[in-house]
């Protein structure tokens, strides 16, 4: 069992394109990881359907439950233009991307949440050149807990 204080992280990888059927799915993994194994931290990416529906569902939830939920950062963000409406405060960079190349920020990102995470929620229908279900792949080699959405 979990004790009260600990944390315990939970991370997210899947498809860009989603449907909205796999919300519910989404919402109950997360409402079983806080309830039931005591997560009460998550990291989300910030590129595709699968991240966005899941930050979605982590804003609403915080509203009942005591977690703390960021969007991790593939690069660290340039100065901010005028109509720049994105919420930073939701938002975390990983230590060390500033030496990463431009071009290998989602992977460094990503490699960081797997290195951070306990629970790893997945929603992968296709391996095929499936960058979700390749950092999928890498967490279960490293003893993360994965939950599969989909049919891999």
């Amino acid at each position: 069992m979990f004790n009260l204080g600990d944390i315990m992280v939970c991370t997210f990888f899947g498809h860009w394109l989603i449907s909205d059927s796999i919300v519910p799915k989404i919402e109950e993994a997360i409402v079983d990881l806080i309830e039931n194994h005591g997560v009460n931290k998550f990291y989300v990416g910030t590129h595709g359907g699968f991240d966005y529906k899941s930050f979605v569902i982590l804003q609403k939830l915080s509203e009942k439950y005591d977690i703390d939920y960021k969007q991790v950062l593939s690069r660290v963000p340039v100065k901010r233009q005028e109509y720049d409406m994105t919420d930073y405060s939701l938002a975390v960079v990983p230590e060390g991307i500033e030496k990463a190349p431009p071009r290998f920020g989602i992977d460094y990102r990503n490699r960081w949440m797997i290195k951070q995470a306990d629970y790893v929620i997945t929603y992968i229908n296709n391996t095929i050149e499936s960058n979700a279900a390749k950092y999928a792949e890498i967490a279960e080699k490293r003893g993360k807990n994965i939950i599969k959405l989909g049919k891999y």
